[in-house]
Formats: C-alpha cells, sequence, structure tokens
C-alpha cells in the first residue's frame, strides 16, 4: 500500500549566527520553527555549512549551545527521535569541514531505520543520538573533506560534504549535505565565461556525486542539499549589465594587475553603474535582483544545467539566497561584496524526484523557497523543500 511522509529539508550556511552571537540567532529559530509549524513534517533534515562562523575556534561553544537550544526546545518536542551529527574539531585540520546535519523524528513516524556504513545494515531509529568531535569514528555517517591535490592553486579550505542513508516506510534514500568553493575574487570571476570557480565547483560536484554512486554501497535516490556556491555567470552579467556605459580598468600602480573595474553611464552625467574590485560588487540598480524574485537573472544561473544527466531541482521561484545584509535593519537588501546568486539550494537526483507526490487538486504539494525572506537571517537565507514522500507499508 503506497504511503505518503512528509519531509522538510533545509540548508542554511550558519557562518553569520556565529559571528554575530545574539539576536539573529533567535530570530533564525523562530523562522524556522514557524516553517515547521506551517508545513508539518514527520521527518527534517537540516543540513548546516560554516558551523561556527569564520572564528570558529572562539565561537564552536555558541555553535554548540544553538544546536542544544534547537534540539531541547519546546517547539521540537514532539520529535522524539534525532540524529545530530557536527564537525567541529577544527583542530583536525586534515579533516574538519564546519558541517552539521539534523535529522528530526516525529512520534507519528513508526518505521524509520538508518544505514551503518561499518556493519552495512539498517538499524531502527529508537532515541536521540548526538555525535559532535571529528565523526571519523561514527558509523552512521560517512564525512569527506575534499582532497588537498584536488586545486593545488587555490588555498586548501574547509569545504567537503557528508552523507547519511535512510529507510523510511521502506523507501530508502541517500541525505547528502555539501559545501563547494566560492567565488575568491570578483576580478577572476568576471575574466573567462564560465569562470574557473566554476569549473572548481563542477569538478567538485562530480567528485561528491560519483563518491554516493560507487560500487561500495547499494546505490540509492539521493537528496544533495548545502551551500554550492553556484554563481551566475558574471561575465555574461556585467557584459549584459553594461551594453550602455564605458568601462574603465584601474591597474595596481607598479603592476598590470587589474584592481578595480568601473563602469559609468554614457549619459546621465557619467553616473557610476557599476563597480567591481576583488571583494566588491556594487551593481547601481540593486532592485533587479530581487524584481519579480531575480527570474531575469535565472538565465545566468548556469552551473546546474552541467549535471542535468544524474541531478533535478524544483523550479526556482525566490530571489537569489546571497549575500544579504546582516544588518537587522535591511533583511531584503544585498550587500554590496558579491554578485548575489543562488548559493544554497535543495538537488536531487532524477529517482528521488520521482518519489515527491504531487497532488493534482490544485493545492501546492511541494514548495521550495526561502525562510524568513523578510528578516535578517545572516548574509544567506535559509532554504527549503518541503513535500510528501513517495513510501511504502509493504514490500
Amino acid at each position: 500500500m503506497e504511503t505518503f511522509t512528509g519531509v522538510l529539508l533545509v540548508t542554511a550556511n550558519v557562518g553569520s549566527l556565529f559571528d554575530n552571537v545574539g539576536e539573529i540567532q533567535s530570530e533564525w529559530l523562530k523562522q524556522l520553527y514557524k516553517t515547521i509549524q506551517s508545513y508539518k513534517p514527520q521527518f527534517i533534515a537540516l543540513h548546516f555549512q560554516e558551523v561556527g562562523g569564520k572564528d570558529y575556534m572562539l565561537n564552536m561553544g555558541h555553535a554548540e549551545n544553538f544546536f542544544w537550544t534547537l534540539e531541547s526546545s519546546e517547539e521540537m518536542k514532539d520529535f522524539d527521535r534525532s540524529c545530530i551529527y557536527v564537525d567541529n574539531q577544527f583542530k583536525v585540520e586534515d579533516s574538519f569541514t564546519a558541517l552539521g546535519s539534523m535529522y528530526f523524528i516525529h512520534k507519528a513516524l513508526k518505521n524509520i531505520q538508518q544505514y551503518d556504513f561499518h556493519v552495512k545494515n539498517f538499524k531502527a531509529v529508537l532515541e536521540k543520538n548526538r555525535y559532535m568531535g571529528s565523526l571519523d569514528r561514527v558509523t552512521t555517517v560517512e564525512k569527506e573533506k575534499f582532497p588537498k591535490n584536488f586545486w593545488p592553486d587555490f588555498k586548501w579550505s574547509r569545504k567537503g560534504f557528508m552523507r547519511t542513508r535512510w529507510i523510511i516506510h521502506n523507501q530508502g534514500l541517500d541525505l547528502v549535505n555539501v559545501h563547494l568553493f566560492h567565488d575568491a575574487s570578483n576580478l577572476i570571476a568576471c575574466n573567462s565565461s564560465p569562470s574557473i570557480y566554476s569549473a572548481n565547483r563542477n569538478n567538485a560536484l562530480r567528485y561528491v556525486i560519483s563518491r554516493i554512486s560507487d560500487s561500495r554501497q547499494t546505490v540509492l535516490p539521493f537528496f544533495v542539499f548545502g551551500d554550492f556556491n553556484f554563481r551566475l555567470d558574471t561575465l555574461s552579467l556585467v557584459q549584459d549589465l553594461s551594453t550602455a556605459a564605458d568601462v574603465q580598468m584601474v591597474k595596481k600602480d607598479s603592476s598590470n594587475e587589474v584592481q578595480r573595474i568601473i563602469y559609468e553611464e554614457k549619459d546621465n552625467d557619467h553616473q557610476v553603474l557599476l563597480r567591481i574590485e576583488e571583494k566588491l560588487f556594487a551593481y547601481l540598480h540593486q532592485a533587479v535582483f530581487r524584481e519579480d524574485n531575480g527570474r531575469a537573472l535565472l538565465k545566468y544561473d548556469k552551473e546546474v544545467a552541467a549535471f542535468d544527466d544524474v541531478i533535478r531541482e524544483e523550479d526556482i521561484k525566490f530571489p537569489p539566497s546571497y549575500p544579504y545584509s546582516e544588518e537587522h535593519a535591511k533583511p531584503t537588501q544585498y550587500m554590496n561584496t558579491r554578485c548575489p546568486a543562488w548559493c544554497d539550494r535543495i538537488l536531487m537526483s532524477h529517482t528521488a524526484q520521482d518519489l515527491i507526490h504531487r497532488r493534482d487538486d490544485g493545492e501546492k504539494s511541494v514548495v521550495y523557497n526561502t525562510m524568513g525572506p523578510n528578516v535578517c537571517m545572516g548574509d544567506h537565507k535559509p532554504v527549503f523543500l518541503s513535500f510528501s514522500l513517495k513510501t511504502n507499508d509493504h514490500i
């Protein structure tokens, strides 16, 4: 007999929650509880990146408190089982990823099991399990930092992925938390199309998919969600934004290296339309990224298209998820540090998309959106997917 299980997947780069502890954290939790209340899932998967923030050596204690507050809150009391994995062992540089994955199971959901990668078997989830540390000896999670030799020209960072494997009412699936490489310099990002950073992310995601699809385990439908750091095709975008502008390259005194690119409108008193520096992307008409949820810019969002053979995504109907202002009074404004982009995504295998139940009674049964669109949630807006998973009471 076919059954349906309400699932909520959430991905959030939470770095700024720990760099700016206080009001932002309580607002963040409030928005999460509100989302849970609205969609009433039986199974929740939260994937966090940048746990501890930039100053993780100082802030990891705040991160642990945050997870504890969430897990023990009154709002989560009906979720009587949980599995929490937090890679907070920053002293182990070779394996530290700053990833955190939290899974909550509602008391109404009876038939759920989790995979043990060591004994290669599923076991019923019967209690609350918390794992904080390096996670290397935890057998219900697979965690990997991207190898150092992947990109020898770039600084090695704490990017990687973490996988758990589940059976919900006899339906098996993999849930993968991923954090890919960012654009280190806006100037380099608009040098070529696709950018060198885009190529690196493509390689990294191919690596993740090959690792979760290899012969070590039975291949299952999968959801990969996290901060992919996908960016708009900056070169094409800038060319289109500046067709009626004069361009000026400002170089460093002692070298031929470009330090700043300035685009000025040809008329309108030569008003500066766009300024690009290594960590500055200041566009005069920033509203274009928010109008109609930034739909006009989706044509520059090309990085997922390279994975059409293996990956699907629900239609994006929300504005770019990054980089939002961290000022409380400017919750819908973007910072001028990077070109806004849909960095935070929930992707799935073709087989996983087939498991999403779509009602035909006109009611919206699948929701892909951002959390807290009108409140300050840090520089990344969390992204969620709510749906009913097709499950089965009998094999």
